[in-house]
């Protein structure tokens, strides 16, 4: 497992359906170590802080193996490392083999698993198409946020190390399948809500899907 490249980028203007808004999603891949900081990289920003960046979101990483799959069912290649406002590009690491609250030390820093990323208008505004954020979604190619535990340097070709697994968790895989899913697994949906490392706002959907299935079972203390 493996940092491919290393991305920041600043707050910039785009205009996308008549409307102009100030974005972070363009990030350029940079050589060098860089200090990562409880929420961010240094040389990075984002623009809307009500829903990116903070503790639970100060980087995102995004496996460079989706990369040839969006080439080809893209209308234009998507370029550089970064195309998708991921500050990491990763190797070896899948949302499929990435589980929430698994920590990894990477170069000096130490960071902890998160959340999937759930994309919002202005991935439709970088790529000029108003269905790639369902397409994102439903191939569950979605990246994960970090938190940085210890403050550290990073760079291109650090390996990400595994330093602990929560006993119980789920994979950031299984954590879109119920986000996006219109028929949740009941299970899985029962057992996300036992994960104090999930924000509680996504605990909280859960809670109202599950309630949505089981409308009659006791509440949960």
């Amino acid at each position: 497992m493996q940092l491919v490249s290393l991305n920041v980028g600043l707050p910039r203007l785009l205009t996308w359906q008549g409307d102009t808004f100030e974005t972070g999603i363009f990030k350029d891949p940079i050589d060098g170590r860089i200090p990562l900081r409880t929420t961010n990289l240094d040389g990075d920003r984002q623009a809307d802080l009500t829903v990116h960046g903070g503790p639970y979101k100060a980087v995102y990483g995004y496996p460079s193996e989706h990369y040839p799959a969006w080439n080809a069912e893209l209308p234009h290649p998507v370029g550089t490392w970064g195309a998708f406002g991921e500050n990491f590009t990763t190797t070896g690491m899948s949302e499929s083999t990435v589980f929430i609250g698994d920590r990894y030390r990477l170069g000096s820093a130490v960071l902890q698993v998160t959340t999937p990323r759930l994309p919002c208008f202005k991935l439709a505004a970088k790529f000029k198409s108003d269905s790639i954020i369902e397409h994102f979604l439903r191939t569950g190619r979605c990246g994960f946020y970090f938190a940085v535990v210890e403050e550290g340097a990073v760079a291109a070709g650090d390996e990400f190390k595994l330093l602990f697994r929560e006993e119980i968790t789920l994979s950031i895989a299984d954590v879109n399948r119920l986000f996006t899913s219109k028929t949740p697994d009941r299970e899985t949906l029962q057992k996300s809500l036992d994960l104090e490392l999930l924000p509680l706002s996504w605990r909280l959907r859960f809670r109202a899907r599950l309630d949505e299935i089981n409308p009659h079972a006791a509440p949960r203390p």
